[in-house]
């Protein structure tokens, strides 16, 4: 299959749309300019021109993702982080970031998975369906520290 090849400003103004759809991570915007073959002065001059516009603002996409990951996927706080890690976001953001999580909703989202995964297992133990309660709020990335309270 032929690529189409495209101009310096076509290139731009196909990722500042990019940029718009969504929030986007650097890594994000550096993989689609991957598709492009362009040189290191021309990602580098679109990359600026981002930031600068505020296209491509970092704190913004992090707290979004967090947002958009705990209020609708329901993930908890270690697999967001693990996530964003992923995407090459620096501990220091992320950490300050996490303040778009408020903590009674994060408790009462953690009681809400809670006990619907524990009143759907039957035919178990107290202490079987209390461990493969607790391996699935692991699995949806919350601490067990903040599992074990529920249980108290």
């Amino acid at each position: 299959m032929e690529k189409k090849s495209y101009t310096f400003e076509e290139i731009k103004q196909k990722l500042v749309n990019y940029c718009v759809y969504q929030d986007r991570c650097h890594a994000e915007v550096e993989q689609k300019m991957r598709e492009f073959l362009l040189i290191d002065e021309a990602k580098e001059e679109i990359i600026l021109y981002l930031l600068k516009e505020n296209y491509l603002n970092e704190e913004r996409f992090t707290r979004s993702y967090i947002r958009g990951k705990f209020y609708i996927k329901h993930w908890g706080k270690t697999k967001i982080k693990m996530n964003l890690k992923q995407k090459q976001i620096s501990e220091r953001l992320i950490s300050s970031c996490f303040d778009e999580i408020d903590d009674s909703d994060y408790e009462k989202t953690i009681r809400k998975i809670f006990e619907g995964y524990y009143s759907k297992q039957t035919g178990l133990k107290e202490y079987q369906k209390k461990t493969k309660t607790i391996k699935y709020l692991m699995s949806k990335g919350f601490e067990y520290e903040k599992i074990i309270d529920i249980f108290e």
